[in-house]
């Protein structure tokens, strides 16, 4: 009673255990008699026990490693000779560790979203568990599932350390003491056992949790995501694979591959839907300047802020400053003692502010307060000027006065005649813009889809070039007569772009093949001018000022590419890039050959 009751509540396994032994080998010196006998036989049971306790203290480990703990469970099982046994048992307990955890974090957000106290979900697969996840705890059940594992993997980590440290300790001391050879060569013999024990360990454990994890991420259809959302489980999958790099070495095929099914199958509604808003934006464009600042950049733009960082692959959850972690530190080292790279942190992108558009045509507040000013001031204004007529008293007639409004209207022409160096674009282009930052963040964080999402990219640019030049371009006289889109390259470009992009049909065709419906699916329809912008009228020299900002729009997004292709083309995979070099190809040709055949119509007009 006292060895398995008081001694595991002190954790003192080791001391419990040596005194069994003393007291087993005191009964063998007496075991001739019969009552010595029958307590020989109990102590055997009891060291049994014992060992059984042990094991249930060895578990303990695997969530929250102790060093003095285990120290002790690792003295006691060296009492009874057993380093092996307990290291056959240790992984087991990691494994079984790895399945609790998991199911038990999934299962407690099943039973929270159902909101009743049905056991029918305790009886259910983990696999099964984890198709009743709601989209709503999705995300947060994620996180808690990498942080329970993470948890499991730093004590297997610290599980290691304790061996290497204590192997080292050891090794200083039977290097000085040479006494005991056989004991020597059975410590070494161990040592060498739980060495290669562990390290075999480290990649059938990541194995486990790349397993569970995309059980979980194949378990919902996430291609409904909010961007934000699925930007956000793409940056936990991202920071997992970096620990399982640190880990064990491993590249985290597994979970590349579960990724990047949902990645694609994800992308594929979101660039649907994307083309369909951008449609729409095309079609109540009504082709005005927009006002950004002369300084205006695209790097300025939330979305493309991830390019400023330096670390990589992507922006960890915890929101820690780059400079602040040098870049030798690992994951385990930086939280091996507290914190978990997992941490859900506020994101404070919301709080940030974009600095790029001119107000009322001005660079700043102050600038545009300050034109007002002196124009709204009287010192600087003529005495004769305030007054309506003017009687020089020669006889001539009243001369009427200079209003306000004329004066303000010179000092803004005035002034922004001073602002021909700020880019031309429209709104819609700003949105062009702004999709691909996102489209650039989703490839920077998982580049095995690099591919699809530059393809992507591409279609939002051919569909900007195609609508400018169905609103502007297209004109059967002018075609004609040799003064419209003559270049012959060109012409082959919008004609490749009409039949892998434009949706020409019409009407409701039901008798096409399944397989002709999937191509109209990828299709977009060809969008129309809106109203609002006339083309046929003098008065506006026939939308002169609608078509130089389109056609000026239009070489600024195609700038915006050129500017982009070193980093498109560091991520593109090399069977790739092909099609990348041809793309920039057609935008290089764009930007020669577009102002000059737009030039051509204007003269026409």
């Amino acid at each position: 009673i006292y060895l398995l009751h008081f001694f595991p509540k002190e954790e003192d396994y080791p001391g419990a255990i040596q005194l069994c032994l003393e007291c087993q080998k005191a009964a063998s010196t007496f075991k001739h008699y019969s009552c010595i006998s029958e307590l020989n036989s109990k102590l055997q049971d009891t060291l049994e026990q014992i060992e059984e306790l042990l094991d249930v203290a060895l578990s303990k480990i695997c969530k929250n490693f102790d060093i003095n703990h285990y120290t002790k469970v690792q003295q006691a099982y060296r009492l009874l000779g057993k380093t092996q046994t307990a290291m056959d048992q240790l992984h087991m307990h990691f494994t079984q560790a790895i399945h609790n955890t998991v199911f038990q974090v999934v299962l407690g957000y099943v039973e929270l979203c159902a909101g009743n106290s049905d056991t029918k979900f305790q009886k259910l697969q983990y696999k099964d568990l984890c198709t009743h996840i709601t989209s709503d705890s999705y995300i947060p059940c994620l996180a808690d599932l990498c942080k329970a594992l993470w948890e499991v993997m730093l004590s297997y980590y610290r599980t290691m350390e304790w061996h290497e440290k204590h192997d080292r300790d050891e090794g200083t001391v039977s290097s000085s003491d040479g006494n005991n050879v056989i004991g020597a060569e059975e410590t070494n013999f161990d040592r060498s056992y739980v060495q290669k024990k562990l390290e075999h360990g480290l990649s059938r454990i990541w194995q486990d949790v790349q397993l569970k994890v995309k059980t979980y991420l194949l378990g919902t259809d996430m291609s409904n995501f909010k961007y934000d959302d699925f930007i956000f489980v793409l940056d936990i999958i991202s920071r997992l694979m970096q620990v399982g790099e640190e880990f064990c070495g491993s590249k985290s095929e597994v979970l590349q591959e579960s990724i990047r099914k949902q990645s694609v199958n994800y992308f594929k509604n979101y660039h649907r839907t994307r083309l369909e808003e951008l449609r729409m934006f095309l079609e109540n464009e009504t082709w005005e300047l927009c006002p950004v600042k002369s300084s205006f950049s695209i790097l300025q733009l939330h979305e493309f802020k991830f390019m400023e960082q330096s670390r990589s692959p992507s922006v960890s959850p915890s929101k820690q400053p780059a400079s602040a972690i040098s870049t030798t530190i690992t994951l385990f080292e930086q939280y091996c003692t507290e914190g978990n790279p997992f941490e859900i942190q506020v994101n404070s992108k919301d709080d940030e502010t974009e600095d790029v558009l001119a107000s009322n045509g001005y660079e700043s507040d102050e600038q545009e307060k300050s034109a007002y000013q002196e124009y709204d001031s009287d010192s600087d204004v003529p005495e004769e000027l305030k007054r309506d007529y003017v009687d020089e008293q020669t006889g001539d007639a009243p001369v009427k006065s200079v209003s306000r409004e004329t004066l303000r209207s010179r000092k803004r022409s005035d002034y922004n005649l001073n602002k021909v160096n700020a880019p031309i674009l429209t709104n819609t282009t700003l949105n062009v813009i702004r999709l691909v930052g996102k489209y650039m963040q989703m490839m920077n964080i998982l580049k095995p889809i690099a591919f699809d999402v530059i393809h992507f990219m591409s279609q939002l640019f051919d569909y900007y070039l195609y609508a400018v030049y169905t609103f502007f371009g297209r004109n059967d006289t002018f075609e004609s007569t040799g003064l419209g889109l003559s270049s012959s390259r060109l012409r082959t470009t919008l004609n490749r772009i009409q039949e892998s992009l434009i949706d020409l049909e019409v009407s409701n065709d039901t008798t096409g093949t399944l397989t002709a419906a999937e191509e109209r699916k990828e299709k977009v329809p060809s969008p129309h001018l809106s109203h609002l912008v006339v083309l046929t009228s003098g008065n506006t020299l026939y939308g002169l000022a609608e078509r130089v900002v389109a056609t000026e729009s239009l070489v600024f997004l195609a700038e915006q590419f050129e500017f982009l292709q070193s980093h498109l083309d560091a991520v593109m995979p090399a069977a790739k890039k092909p099609f990348l070099q041809q793309f920039y190809s057609q935008v290089r040709i764009l930007l020669c050959q577009l102002p000059v055949n737009y030039a051509n119509q204007f003269i026409g007009l």
